[in-house]
């Protein structure tokens, strides 16, 4: 009892501590741990504080710190590129991508969990090979068909590819098994059809595992280039990621261009600092069984 009382957070408790063996493995994966952060958060540490610079001290100052931390600059840099216009772009390519992630994502789920019809099974397991399915051996198979159905230049390929996302499936399904199946016999009798059950019974229910899909929905549409490029490139709708790839071919100086890999990374950012428990915690609800 005394060394469970003495147990704070985690498995390891004061009294263990106290054992050599214990303390020397507890502080050599401190160390690990630690230096595995300091590389992780190197890079945009770096880029923060070198965003700050003119070209001038960005070329030839050999310090990390800048002079001074001028935001003015940033101000500039917005309003000369015009990156509010690619803000608002992305803005709609996450907003559909989130509808589209949590409705058709949630609807294979939900017939796959709870109606179950014939042959769910393989489906499912047609679902989870999928996984094992790099992303890129079928982009070129898909541009070809959006241009034959002449949705190029559009958001609609964007939205519809994270709403046939085989991940967030799998996490609707898992959660939906938890499900008490007393509720949905319940609403049955009560004369619910699927449809009914689904928007007003089983997704209200589902609002943890819903918000951990629709936060992985904006980082994956705000994050993606490669479809985005191909679909929207030249089209005057290109998102932050396709505009970012296009200053290469630009007379943009290099600090511009840093200050505007800084507009790309803060949504990110402060999506994972305010949701970072549920992100986290997702791996839990997906586990989750009976």
């Amino acid at each position: 009892m005394s060394r469970l009382q003495d147990k704070e957070n985690g498995i390891i408790t004061r009294s263990d501590l106290r054992r050599p063996g214990v303390r020397i493995l507890y502080y050599a994966l401190f160390t690990v741990c630690l230096l595995i952060t300091l590389i992780s958060i190197a890079p945009p540490v770096w880029i923060m504080l070198s965003s700050f610079k003119d070209i001038k001290e960005f070329t030839l100052s050999p310090s990390i710190l800048p002079k001074e931390f001028d935001f003015s600059k940033f101000v500039r840099t917005w309003n000369d590129l015009k990156f509010y216009k690619f803000y608002i772009n992305s803005l709609y390519s996450v907003a559909g991508s989130v509808i589209c992630a949590i409705v058709f994502n949630g609807l294979l789920a939900f017939a796959l969990s709870i109606i179950k019809p014939k042959g769910s099974k393989l489906v499912y397991a047609l679902v989870l090979g999928s996984l094992m399915v790099p992303a890129t051996t079928s982009i070129v198979p898909l541009f070809i068909n959006i241009n034959k159905l002449g949705l190029s230049g559009t958001f609609y390929p964007l939205w519809f590819s994270i709403g046939a996302n085989a991940f967030y499936v799998v996490l609707y399904k898992q959660y939906f098994d938890t499900l008490p199946k007393s509720i949905i016999e319940a609403a049955r009798i009560d004369g619910c059809n699927n449809l009914q059950i689904f928007s007003r019974i089983v997704m209200p229910l589902s609002k943890p595992i819903t918000m951990v899909v629709a936060m992985y929905a904006v980082n994956c549409a705000w994050s993606d280039f490669l479809l985005p490029y191909l679909v929207l490139n030249n089209s005057g709708l290109e998102t932050v990621m396709v505009r970012l790839f296009q200053f290469r071919n630009g007379k943009t100086a290099d600090v511009d261009i840093i200050r505007a890999i800084v507009f790309a990374i803060i949504p990110p950012i402060l999506l994972f600092t305010a949701f970072q428990k549920q992100i986290t915690q997702s791996s839990t609800h997906s586990g989750i069984k009976g």
